[in-house]
């Protein structure tokens, strides 16, 4: 069963992230609330994949993004970004994200994006 982590400032997106993963089925569903608290999961947990926001306090998506690819090259990642920050949406590609969804979030997006990198549940 692959291991998730859910990156977002505001409980309400994890939320609406899990509950779209949990009713397919996922159900190793982790949460973070920041970047450093993401980089700090990510080397415990491990995870298969990671859907991470862009914009966040204490440490941004992409400082994290880059942390966690320095520690695992191999880590997936998918960056979670507003209408408007293709620009920071072309910095995380560039620094090794794998996708990206746009918000605010369609279930059949995330779920495609998730089982193209990590199978059916």
């Amino acid at each position: 069963m692959a291991k998730i982590l859910t990156v977002d400032d505001a409980a309400f997106m994890r939320k609406v992230i899990k509950d779209t993963l949990s009713k397919a089925g996922y159900t190793e569903i982790y949460e973070a609330e920041d970047g450093a608290m993401a980089v700090e999961k990510y080397n415990e947990l491990k995870p298969d994949l990671v859907l991470m926001d862009i914009t966040m306090p204490n440490k941004d998506g992409l400082e994290a993004l880059k942390e966690i690819r320095a520690a695992d090259p191999g880590a997936n990642v998918v960056m979670c970004s507003a209408m408007g920050q293709e620009t920071m949406v072309i910095d995380a590609i560039r620094s090794g994200a794998k996708d990206f969804i746009v918000k605010p979030f369609k279930p059949e997006r995330v779920l495609k994006t998730v089982t193209s990198i990590v199978g059916e549940p």
